[in-house]
């Protein structure tokens, strides 16, 4: 798959609010003792598995997620609360096989002029209401994140974990190259995604942006 026009944005949350909307053998990551949570807007284009063709109207569409960073038996990685997306199927098949909160939303986006414009409410309600919307673009020169910086750790995770209804842990492999990473500057003006966990999303996030990605996943494993 491709991920385009992405920008992570992310805000300080304290880490015993995060570790309260986790289930039992999934522990908030951190950094300095804080915790974050991301709102990461993007495209998603030629989704399809290995060697098969991306099909028309299935493998593109945008897709809005927010995520925190935990650690399973002491391996690091990112937990999704929600991923919004237009595509209804995609959804479903992700939260078949994936364990992961896909749901459907009705979306806008529209790139001109190196600014992306995005927007979003959410229809399947099953993580509560959430709504986005806002404007954003790179600027200054490309980023190469020392591995111990604050970038690197916000963005450089190849493993995610999900959870089953039952409450079984599951890790997914992902890889892809190093992030083309710039800063980036944006304006929210509307951002509820983070309500229903009583995440306080209101301040001036940390921006980073990318622009293209090609990335491979695997399917899920169990944690035992």
């Amino acid at each position: 798959m491709q991920w385009l026009d992405l920008c992570f944005m992310h805000w300080p949350v304290p880490p015993a609010l995060v570790q309260a909307t986790l289930p039992p053998g999934v522990e908030v990551d951190t950094r300095d003792g804080q915790a974050y949570v991301g709102v990461v807007p993007f495209r998603m284009a030629d989704v399809a598995p290995r060697l098969v063709p991306a099909v028309p109207g299935l493998s593109a569409f945008p897709e809005l997620n927010l995520r925190t960073y935990v650690r399973v038996n002491g391996e690091s990685g990112v937990w999704f609360y929600s991923l919004d997306v237009t595509q209804p199927l995609a959804a479903a098949l992700a939260r078949t096989f994936f364990h992961l909160p896909y749901r459907q939303a009705r979306m806008w986006v529209d790139r001109q002029g190196g600014v992306t414009r995005y927007a979003s409410v959410r229809t399947d309600l099953r993580t509560g209401p959430g709504a986005f919307a806002g404007a954003y673009r790179p600027v200054g020169p490309p980023l190469s994140p020392a591995p111990d910086s604050l970038e690197a750790w916000l963005t450089d995770r190849l493993r995610l974990f999900s959870a089953d209804p039952a409450g079984r842990v599951y890790r997914g492999q992902i890889h892809h190259r190093p992030w083309p990473l710039r800063r980036a500057q944006a304006e929210i003006r509307v951002n509820t995604l983070g309500a229903a966990q009583h995440f306080d999303l209101s301040g001036a996030p940390h921006l980073l942006h990318a622009g293209r990605l090609d990335v491979t996943a695997w399917w899920l494993e169990r944690v035992r």
